[in-house]
């Protein structure tokens, strides 16, 4: 099998987030075209691990809510944010469930890589990670977070292109994303 090339009018840049309501706007005020944001604002459901986005609609998670095309989303993307709280070197529940369901986005089957075992490409787009970590972060939490993410861009065969931490919300106001992609 080969990586299924998804066709793109732009770059994509997808934001996934666990703020509170308007913390976003304030990050991003002038919202261009092709960004996506990926906000807590509507129920998700739990990967219940069915295999089903694997083997029933490849690509594409069977539990239809507003977050069952996440697969497709992410190999639209050339660069993904994402910012989360920080929960002992994790993602929130919310980020951590969005990631789960993305589970789409790879194969189910196996290919050695670097001499690990990792799933598969679906797509064949190259995206860069960035994460955003804030809340109260302890150094043994913030090595944990960094290899977290290095570990989930070589799974989705991605590139981590930095971790941040933030002690809130509001820090992250000074720095914007948009300058920093550009």
């Amino acid at each position: 099998m080969t990586c299924k090339a998804v066709e793109r009018v732009e770059v994509m840049r997808l934001v996934i987030h666990d703020l509170e309501p308007g913390h976003i706007d304030r990050l991003f005020p002038e919202q261009p075209l092709n960004l996506l944001v990926i906000s807590p604002d509507a129920p998700i459901h739990h990967c219940v691990g069915c295999f089903g986005c694997w083997v029933k609609t490849p690509g594409a998670c069977v539990i239809r809510d507003r977050y069952g095309d996440l697969g497709e989303l992410l190999a639209k993307s050339q660069d993904v944010l994402i910012i989360s709280r920080c929960c002992y070197g994790g993602f929130s529940p919310f980020v951590k469930n969005v990631l789960d369901r993305s589970i789409s986005y790879i194969h189910p089957f196996f290919v050695n890589k670097n001499g690990e075992m990792h799933h598969r490409r679906r797509y064949s787009n190259h995206a860069r990670l960035t994460v955003w970590f804030y809340g109260n972060v302890t150094e043994q939490e913030a090595n944990t977070a960094r290899g977290l993410v290095e570990a989930n861009a070589v799974n989705l065969w991605w590139e981590a292109a930095e971790v941040e931490f933030y002690p809130s919300p509001k820090e992250m106001e000074a720095g914007c994303y948009e300058d920093r992609a550009n």
